[in-house]
């Protein structure tokens, strides 16, 4: 590992020393101190004014996103409050009595967390409160390019903490961060969370530490001919254009059924949907990715009027993202990857088992354990997909980057983290949430004896002859 220079260890050391005190504090908080500190935090950073005020700086800072849709990620953080406040996190958190069970939350301490440059503001505020209702203390790394707004969360939620007269301490930001800065913070905590691109998921892997990491996502949506159109038009109009479609979840590649093809691609155009012809086209794909596939940084979550004036060519300032007609499945075709920005790839499929082998294909190309959705009434292919594709989540007729991560209509736990399962190379499967902060003691009484015989156990198998 590279040397950190004298200020960048003192300032690490200081800050485990400081976390390690908060610690000491917040282990004694009951259930109420820790749900009302939750509250102060999330109310610091989610309220309308100053998210509104953390986006404008976070989009000068990083020049990603864009302002307007990124306003709405305030209610995620609300979410991540909803879901926090219903669970419980101190003392005795499950009974189950026909099993002689008892599960005690314990913290999990000292957690790393690396925040996106995408981000700056969200990740911090939801992992705070999971974290405080866990009654851990974290250690923030910001996204260079971002770390003034993360810094300014940071400290917004400091300064709540101390006006209920918990120590600011069970929240820090580092300052002095780079690389090594951030691989010695994770090498000395007790836990990492890991949200960013994929080198540094692989150093928090590597570090040493548990750590949860999310895979790469490559969205990617089946449409099948008993979808309703407008619906799906919509939805992906939500998705695509959500902060400029700089989350892994926005939708990259629509798989469409034949025979709705064309009525799909006029709705799509009617939601704000620019077709790029074959010349437009190549154009893209040459400031997208370099000459072996790698995904280039400066067209990653900009408008879509931005995006092809860098190709070269203009489009109507009404248009809300770029379409462009699939040409090929696998790494020699960059468009079946993730795109990262307000551009997506159609591709057309006769037969519903072709329609599920293009999603295990584009899967085969990036996106593995992430996320797939659908739009069907047919409730045997939904089934179909759920059973085939290897991923963590399958939204359905939901726009996937406004669903899959938690919505006020549907269930799935509220998070900006998202396991991908073994599929992507993570430890857990699922939306990284309250549980995953926690330590659990499980707690055994004896219960009545629950021992089937040999016989029902092995069945067919079991020869009493052979246990004479």
């Amino acid at each position: 590992m590279e040397e950190l220079n004298k200020e960048q260890q003192s300032e690490l050391d200081q800050a485990f020393q400081r976390a390690k005190r908060a610690l000491d504090v917040i282990e004694a908080y009951d259930q109420a101190k820790v749900d009302r500190l939750c509250q102060a935090v999330a109310w610091s950073v989610a309220n309308k004014r100053t998210f509104l005020r953390l986006v404008e700086m976070s989009i000068a800072e990083s020049g990603l996103g864009d302002p307007v849709t990124r306003q709405h990620k305030r209610l995620k953080i609300r979410g991540v409050l909803r879901d926090a406040l219903r669970q419980k996190s101190v003392g005795i958190i499950e009974e189950i009595p026909e099993k002689g069970i008892v599960k005690y939350a314990k913290p999990a301490g000292i957690i790393a967390s690396l925040v996106p440059t995408t981000n700056p503001d969200l990740t911090p505020a939801g992992q705070a409160i999971y974290a405080i209702k866990a009654r851990d203390v974290v250690i923030f790394s910001p996204h260079p390019r971002s770390k003034k707004t993360t810094f300014e969360t940071v400290r917004l939620m400091r300064e709540a903490l101390e006006r209920e007269g918990a120590p600011a301490d069970i929240l820090q930001c580092l300052t002095l961060v780079n690389i090594p800065m951030s691989k010695a913070l994770m090498a000395q905590a007790d836990l990492v969370l890991a949200t960013g691109g994929e080198a540094m998921v692989r150093a928090a892997y590597s570090s040493g530490r548990p750590a949860y990491g999310v895979g790469a996502g490559n969205a990617t949506m089946l449409i099948d001919e008993t979808a309703d159109v407008k619906e799906a038009a919509h939805n992906t109009m939500l998705s695509k254009t959500s902060d400029y479609g700089s989350g892994c979840s926005a939708d990259g590649n629509l798989i469409i059924e034949k025979s709705i093809f064309d009525s799909m691609v006029e709705q799509l155009t009617v939601e704000g949907g620019y077709l790029a012809d074959e010349q437009e086209k190549a154009l893209l794909c040459k400031v997208m990715w370099d000459d072996e596939g790698h995904r280039l940084p400066n067209t990653v979550a900009i408008a879509p009027q931005k995006l092809a004036e860098t190709a070269g060519f203009t489009i109507p300032d009404d248009r809300k993202f770029i379409m462009v007609l699939g040409d090929g499945i696998g790494k020699q075709h960059p468009f079946s990857s993730e795109k990262l920005t307000t551009l997506l790839a159609l591709f057309k499929y006769e037969g519903f088992e072709n329609g599920l082998d293009i999603v295990r294909r584009i899967l085969g190309v990036g996106g593995r354990g992430h996320s797939v959705g659908i739009y069907s009434f047919n409730d045997a292919r939904i089934n179909q997909l759920a059973l085939m594709a290897p991923v963590s989540r399958i939204m359905v007729r939901q726009p996937q980057s406004k669903a899959n991560s938690g919505s006020f209509t549907n269930g799935m736990p509220m998070t900006s983290s998202m396991g991908c399962g073994t599929f992507g190379g993570n430890i857990v499967s699922e939306n990284i949430s309250l549980k995953h902060y926690m330590n659990t003691t499980w707690v055994s009484r004896p219960i009545p004896e629950d021992r089937p015989s040999d016989s029902e156990l092995f069945g067919d198998f079991y020869d009493p002859e052979l246990e004479k």
